[in-house]
């Protein structure tokens, strides 16, 4: 457990993840907008982004997709998907792609487990329809209704402000914690009985009775009150009895009476109809929590026991937000918190199978649960990693990442599957940030950006990196990276090559020449350098400076939400 996997979560939930061993999912999958996502990088030295992952689905082995469902789910699944093919043919393509990933969820999760899946207005009615089929419609248990976003101008529609989040059950035992939120202030004044600078409940009789008589002692006369006269019984509700801390379940209805009447939970008074049930409000009381989770701006002081305002513990993250990282569709730690809370339990196993930039685990690490990430993206567990170690420090449960090469033969099926990710991965594994300066007319000449400090003034010293796949690679090819190191101003450049530099290359490096950082005993540092793989996995590495600052670190809440320390972008 607490494990990262780098790779299309179907094929690692096929090949990794045991029948029935996951207690909660949670999944907030690309939304089929037909849109890339960029991370952006911006410092006073380097601005550049990076595609963080595309949201564009296409035919391409649709077909074989589909008869693989017709085998391995239902029949009511296959001709649903194939009637979307004609009424939706512009979801159809998203829909089988994540139905397959559904069935495998469904597939590794307990019978007791939960399952949310966070999605937008557009394609949350087809993906609960599905979810109706895999699941079963009876283990529909809500649609959650959260805002993601505080204003958005729309002329023509009301503004979309919202998302949606699905939740399902794989059967009718399931963990469930009963979350409470703090009511509003209002209701308290109104509600309750303040004494001093406290309130206290004042409910009368009827909350220890429930309609229609009973022949047995719950129907019997208690201290002179008979509730049969009433066409009532006793019924002490369990909530009630959560208040005093003991267990009473082996007493009968009259000894439970008894027994709250003598811890002072019940008053009696002459002249009254029913006995008084009454208690002090405590800091854990609340309403039930709802489907509707927003944030609502300017509601501070109006909210029962604390300063800030409705659900302002979820509110969307703002552009300078502390917590951001600089991953398109990033949500707040606290609504994965809130997510966590109500479906598991300390010890549970938390799976997300789109983790993006890890806010699921580091969530789950925070309230000691059991994790499994998975990504398709060298970036994001290159993200997440460094998330939970400045979140964690010396805290943090040991982590294993998965999928990532490990030796020639996987870097090089690697680059044959997925060159870009193979790009992203290399160039991660220096502290760099794998960039595309642009997403048209990108400079072939740099694939990455890292930044070093030198000295305790202040100053700085940019890395180019450049990667090249394949079996062979040419003088041009490294002049190439020489000249795009002029053109960002870089100190310095990495030329990263599973081939074999040619002569000419290492005669080109050999005259670049060298720098030299420091004041004191100045540093010297090769202006450019040739990394092989082959070398790179017998432990060799470019030589640079030690002090690497790429990612610099920001606010952040770890286990104990107290150190604020971080990373971001």
């Amino acid at each position: 457990m607490n494990t990262i996997y780098l790779g299309d979560c179907l094929n690692v939930l096929r090949e990794n993840i045991q029948d029935e061993s996951v207690d909660l999912i949670y999944i907030d999958p690309p939304f089929n907008s037909k849109r890339d996502y960029n991370m952006f990088f911006d410092t006073k030295e380097i601005q550049t982004q990076r595609i963080a992952f595309e949201d564009t689905w296409t035919l391409k082995n649709i077909s074989d997709s589909l008869v693989e469902l017709h085998t391995i789910k239902t029949e009511k699944l296959y001709k649903l998907l194939t009637t979307y093919q004609e009424v939706s043919p512009q979801a159809f393509p998203y829909l089988v792609m994540m139905s397959l990933r559904i069935v495998e969820l469904y597939r590794v999760l307990k019978n007791t487990g939960s399952f949310y899946i966070h999605c937008d207005p557009t394609m949350s009615h087809y993906l609960k329809t599905m979810c109706d089929i895999i699941f079963g419609a009876r283990h529909f248990k809500s649609e959650i209704i959260w805002r993601r976003t505080g204003t958005h101008n729309k002329t023509q529609r009301y503004a979309p402000i919202h998302d949606v989040i699905l939740f399902f059950t794989k059967s009718n035992e399931y963990c469930w914690t009963n979350p409470k939120r703090p009511y509003m202030k209002g209701h308290v004044e109104q509600n309750f009985v303040k004494v001093g600078n406290k309130y206290r409940t004042d409910y009368y009789g009827n909350v220890l009775t429930g309609s229609g008589t009973r022949g047995g002692e719950s129907g019997k006369s208690w201290r002179g009150f008979n509730p049969t006269a009433k066409d009532r019984h006793w019924a002490v509700p369990g909530a009630v009895l959560e208040d005093i801390g003991e267990d009473l379940s082996d007493l009968g209805q009259h000894e439970k009476l008894d027994r709250l009447f003598e811890l002072g939970f019940i008053k009696i008074v002459e002249g009254q109809a029913w006995p008084i049930y009454e208690r002090e409000l405590k800091p854990t009381d609340g309403q039930a929590l709802s489907d509707i989770w927003a944030f609502q701006p300017y509601t501070n002081g109006t909210v029962f026991g604390t300063d800030e305002g409705i659900d302002e513990d979820i509110r969307w993250l703002g552009t300078q937000d502390v917590e951001r990282l600089g991953y398109p569709t990033q949500k707040p730690k606290a609504l994965l918190e809130r997510i966590i809370s109500a479906s598991s339990k300390e010890g549970d196993v938390i799976l997300d199978a789109f983790c993006g930039c890890g806010t699921t685990v580091d969530a789950a690490e925070g309230l000691h649960r059991k994790w499994i990430g998975i990504d398709i993206s060298p970036i994001a567990l290159s993200l997440i990693k460094r998330r939970l170690q400045y979140a964690y420090a010396g805290s943090l449960s040991k982590l294993e990442v998965r999928g990532i090469p490990e030796d020639i033969a996987s870097a090089i099926k690697l680059w044959q599957e997925n060159a870009f990710a193979f790009q992203d991965w290399w160039i991660t594994e220096f502290e760099a940030f794998s960039s595309t300066f642009g997403t048209k007319g990108a400079d072939k000449g740099v694939d990455g950006m890292a930044l070093y400090s030198v000295d305790n003034k202040g100053n700085t010293a940019k890395a180019a990196f450049q990667v090249k796949g394949g079996e062979k690679v040419e003088s041009k090819d490294i002049d190439a990276l020489l000249g795009a190191m002029e053109k960002h101003k870089c100190d310095m450049g990495v030329f990263l090559t599973i081939a074999e530099p040619t002569k000419p290359m290492l005669e080109t490096v050999a005259g670049s020449g060298f720098v030299k950082y420091g004041s004191t005993t100045p540093l010297e540092y090769p202006r450019l350098q040739i990394l092989t793989i082959k070398e790179f996995f017998s432990n060799k590495r470019p030589k640079l400076p030690p002090d690497n600052i790429t990612f610099k670190a920001a606010k952040h809440k770890g286990k104990k939400l107290t150190e604020q320390v971080g990373m971001d972008m």
